[in-house]
């Protein structure tokens, strides 16, 4: 049987999930004010948790939270991009360095078959999907050092950088994000570690360059309407 506090825990990160999600893909942008009365209509939980799943976004970077004030998506400045990126290349580093020589073919095999799905993604024109799924393949590669310190620092920091290039961006190469992607996995099971990790550095810094830095627009519509999306399986028993 599921404790009170314990559900409440798990409605939490539902919804603290799903309002990740529709930030990393787009679909509320930098700016974006967020009810808590109105998301928790919408998703059918109270404002406490509402609350709790919106600081824990504040704590990853991608809400800006203040007293007697509705929360906002996160609104970076270039040079919080910029430290943003670097400090990523250098932990990426840090993973590159514990995986090469060190992968399975199990986990080769299920970075390849993520990288499918992302070439599948972009075949179809669906641009917010591949956006998800290019950080959450730097996520996978966290998540097989072993480390949860790597785990937990990617896991934001990919978000944060989804965020920025929300923030400051022209449509993205997929083509190009997942023939780089394609690449390091061939390096890591080469056994490479200066290729694989000049192919990493190379790559987070060309994610840069294809973004054009301008404003994002603001989210058009009803913000109910964009959430209704992700409200299924989230928030509701």
């Amino acid at each position: 049987m599921v404790s009170m506090s314990g559900h409440s825990g798990n409605k939490t990160g539902e919804i603290a999930e799903a309002l990740r999600n529709a930030i990393i893909e787009q679909s509320i942008v930098p700016g974006t004010r967020l009810p808590e009365d109105l998301i928790g209509k919408q998703f059918g939980v109270s404002r406490t948790i509402v609350r709790a799943a919106i600081a824990q976004l504040a704590s990853e970077g991608l809400v800006d939270q203040r007293p007697n004030r509705s929360a906002t998506v996160m609104e970076p400045s270039w040079e919080e991009a910029n430290d943003t990126f670097d400090l990523r290349i250098a932990v990426e580093a840090i993973v590159v360095d514990r995986l090469v020589g060190a992968l399975t073919s199990a986990q080769v095999q299920k970075l390849r078959d993520h990288v499918a799905r992302e070439v599948e993604a972009s075949a179809a024109g669906d641009e917010t999907r591949s956006i998800r799924l290019a950080g959450e393949f730097h996520s996978l590669l966290a998540e097989f050092t072993g480390s949860e310190i790597l785990i937990r620092y990617m896991r934001e920091m990919t978000s944060r950088c989804c965020l920025i290039l929300s923030s400051f961006s022209r449509p993205h190469s997929s083509d190009c994000a997942v023939s780089e992607h394609y690449e390091l996995i061939d390096m890591l099971a080469a056994n490479d570690a200066d290729a694989a990790r000049a192919a990493m550095t190379a790559h987070l810094q060309s994610v840069v360059s294809r973004a054009l830095i301008k404003p994002a627009r603001k989210t058009d519509g009803n913000i109910a309407d964009v959430l209704a999306r992700y409200a299924v399986g989230a928030g509701r028993s």
